[in-house]
């Protein structure tokens, strides 16, 4: 009987200690516990294949390399290096993503022998032809959204938070995200975009997930245009974390070597 009582009282604990709180305090608790679940890897290196679609179902195929690292009090910075074909071979994208600001980015186009500043008001545009938007490339900082939990739900037979995310940046090319994260993996499953006019513009999907050490990362990325009825799917393979890199390989100099 008093193992019951005891037991009682905590759920009565419980939920008092919730009570009251809005589902946007909600959201962002989640996304607070989530961001230090992810938080601490210093460095990724890995080998990516990005597959263009069309309408018609015709594909492009590129390979890239990608390396990132964390950097204190302050987004990450990484770098997406195109490796194949031969007519993308040698781009280059750095990316200084920021918490409070727009975030840094330049390209470097072999063709042109140059580097090209993305500013604020074009990240909202195709990186490199394919669907995900330069302002997908970037990490995703708390600071770049607000929060709203709208219910506890299951995707594919995982629970998830089903959340819906609006961005701080007045120039996001998106209204709205609805994001459905996965309560183990702490990263989404699937992310609904919705354009400036509050219309559905495109999903991702993300599968394969696999553990380094108590990370949970994704091997595989499906993202479609549900206006344009385009498509990308982006890979992993060969992921390593932790592992040094040199900080001159993130200076903006280093896109021309």
């Amino acid at each position: 009987m008093k193992l019951i009582k005891t037991i009682g009282m905590m759920v009565l604990l419980l939920s008092l200690s919730t009570f009251g709180i809005t589902a946007e305090q909600k959201g962002l608790n989640i996304a607070i516990a989530n961001d230090k679940a992810n938080t601490g890897f210093k460095t990724e290196t890995n080998d990516s294949t990005m597959v263009l679609i069309n309408a018609y179902g015709d594909k492009i195929e590129r390979k890239m390399r990608f390396k990132s690292s964390e950097t204190k009090n302050d987004g990450d910075k990484s770098i997406i290096e195109f490796l194949w074909p031969a007519d993308v071979k040698g781009t280059r994208m750095l990316t200084y993503t920021h918490k409070n600001r727009n975030d840094d980015q330049w390209l470097f186009l072999p063709a042109l022998n140059r580097i090209k500043r993305i500013s604020s008001n074009n990240q909202s545009g195709s990186f490199m032809g394919s669907e995900f938007a330069y302002e997908d490339i970037s990490s995703e900082e708390i600071e770049k959204y607000t929060y709203k939990l709208i219910k506890n739900d299951t995707l594919n037979g995982r629970a998830v938070w089903v959340i819906e995310r609006i961005p701080t940046n007045k120039k996001s090319g998106y209204s709205k995200q609805i994001s459905f994260t996965d309560k183990v993996y702490k990263n989404p499953l699937k992310i609904e975009y919705y354009d400036r006019k509050g219309e559905r513009l495109k999903t991702s999907t993300f599968s394969g997930f696999k553990q380094y050490g108590k990370y949970w990362r994704q091997s595989k990325i499906e993202i479609i245009n549900h206006q344009t009825q385009k498509s990308s799917v982006l890979t992993w393979s060969n992921r390593k974390m932790g592992i040094p890199i040199p900080a001159n390989d993130f200076h903006k100099n280093s896109l021309m070597n």
